[in-house]
């Protein structure tokens, strides 16, 4: 099945915890959790017949465009965004620079210092 990104909208669940993109009766999604400063992107998922066609990164872009919009600092838990972040330098100011030096060496060893403090 073929989508056009362009007609897609992301809706934000606050009450699920998750950033959501209905598409013909599936959902794809990010989920997180939020603290004083900061969220934690935890899980992306998108429904086999939509993979490969930019809803993961639809997702990301719309949640850390979020982030950014409310000053929080950005968790990437989640290998994709992680992936994401790595190779989107415009959005590696979201993440704190200790977790950055981590992600941009591909050594993610999260939990990262930020959740020790929760």
């Amino acid at each position: 099945m073929e989508v056009d990104l362009n007609n897609i909208n992301v809706a934000h669940n606050e009450e699920a915890k998750r950033f959501e993109i209905q598409v013909d009766g599936l959902s794809a999604l990010l989920t997180y959790r939020r603290f004083p400063g900061r969220i934690i992107l935890d899980h992306t998922e998108v429904p086999k017949p939509f993979e490969g066609q930019g809803l993961a990164a639809k997702l990301v872009r719309f949640v850390l465009d979020y982030a950014r919009i409310n000053h929080l600092r950005v968790v990437p838990l989640c290998p994709y965004v992680s992936s994401f972040v790595r190779k989107h330098p415009e959005y590696q100011d979201l993440v704190s620079s200790d977790d950055l030096e981590k992600l941009l060496s591909r050594r993610i060893n999260f939990p990262c210092p930020q959740l020790a403090m929760l």
